[in-house]
């Protein structure tokens, strides 16, 4: 994690380091989450210095009261901050001042009480299955070097066929897909959970591992970058925007929306709300009640434009 000059007195900085630290090694945040939290919680520091007039210490923030945590949200939408990042911004101080509390250091009451902001409704916007099926075609793919070009679809098509995260199918060894079946993945919290690999998934890999030129050690990374190393995501998400002008799609094309239309594309097939938690490895089924909400606005759209009174 890149250094950065913090906004408070030694002890606080100390503290705030084991409470990141801990972040990662005893509740296994992604990497991406404890670096929100880092920004988040350095944000919420600078505010404090100017809010009191020098750098704060444990004794500034033993007692924060709701008024100062309002504070701190009316500045960072000030800044143009939105309802998501400000909601997040508010999770992190909460999630600092509990650590702290554990160790008799602060009172978290007041950052419990706050109400987050409200969070705008938006439903996923996933992809029709034409053209789902036509990112993750093999024919369709921009690159020039075959190998890269099956490499790209060999990573749609896992995206796709098994509702991966992008750091997922990037996270996958050479030695994790041996045959067909099922891949066992890590996912957010170094949570595990099964997911199925369909044949057609299983032979893009295939084709993508007989075009590779670089020895696939089983124990490394199974999608490999130009020059041999693992492959970064912004590779993937640029050659998805590639894709998207090539192939007239919408701007809400993105990877992750390949599994959106995953998890939508089962339900509206008869999928159950439980089997496509545990498939996309969702902690909570109100998570993955969300995609009900796409799948009734499909239904809706269809009526609108086939009725003929609607």
């Amino acid at each position: 994690m890149q250094e950065f000059l913090i906004s408070a007195k030694p002890d606080l900085q100390k503290a705030r380091q084991d409470w990141l630290a801990s972040l990662s090694q005893e509740r296994r945040l992604s990497p991406e989450t404890v670096e929100a939290y880092e920004r988040d919680s350095r944000q919420f520091l600078q505010f404090l210095t100017g809010y009191n007039a020098g750098p704060p210490g444990i004794s500034d923030i033993a007692e924060l009261r709701p008024a100062d945590l309002r504070g701190f949200l009316a500045n960072r939408r000030a800044q143009g901050a939105g309802a998501r990042t400000l909601g997040r911004g508010l999770a992190g101080v909460r999630s600092l001042l509990r650590f702290l509390e554990k160790r008799g250091l602060a009172n978290a009451t007041g950052a419990v009480a706050m109400r987050a902001p409200r969070q705008p409704k938006s439903l996923p916007k996933p992809l029709t299955a034409l053209d789902a099926r036509r990112v993750a075609s093999a024919h369709e793919q921009l690159a020039e070097e075959p190998w890269i070009a099956a490499r790209n679809a060999a990573v749609f098509t896992l995206l796709y066929g098994s509702g991966l995260r992008i750091s997922e199918a990037l996270g996958i060894k050479a030695g994790d897909l041996p045959g067909p079946g099922v891949l066992r993945v890590t996912g957010k919290g170094g949570k595990t959970r099964l997911t199925p690999v369909l044949p057609v998934a299983q032979k893009a890999v295939a084709e993508y591992r007989r075009l590779c030129p670089y020895h696939l050690d089983p124990e490394q990374s199974l999608f490999r970058g130009a020059r041999g190393g693992p492959l970064d995501p912004a590779i993937i998400q640029r050659e998805m925007r590639k894709l998207r002008s090539a192939l007239n799609l919408p701007d809400t094309a993105t990877p992750h929306a390949l599994r959106h239309s995953f998890a939508t594309h089962l339900l509206g097939r008869g999928g159950d709300l439980r089997t496509i938690q545990e498939l996309l490895g969702h902690a909570s089924l109100s998570t993955t009640q969300i995609y009900t909400g796409v799948d009734t606005q499909r239904l809706l759209d269809i009526y609108d434009a086939a009725h003929p009174r609607a």
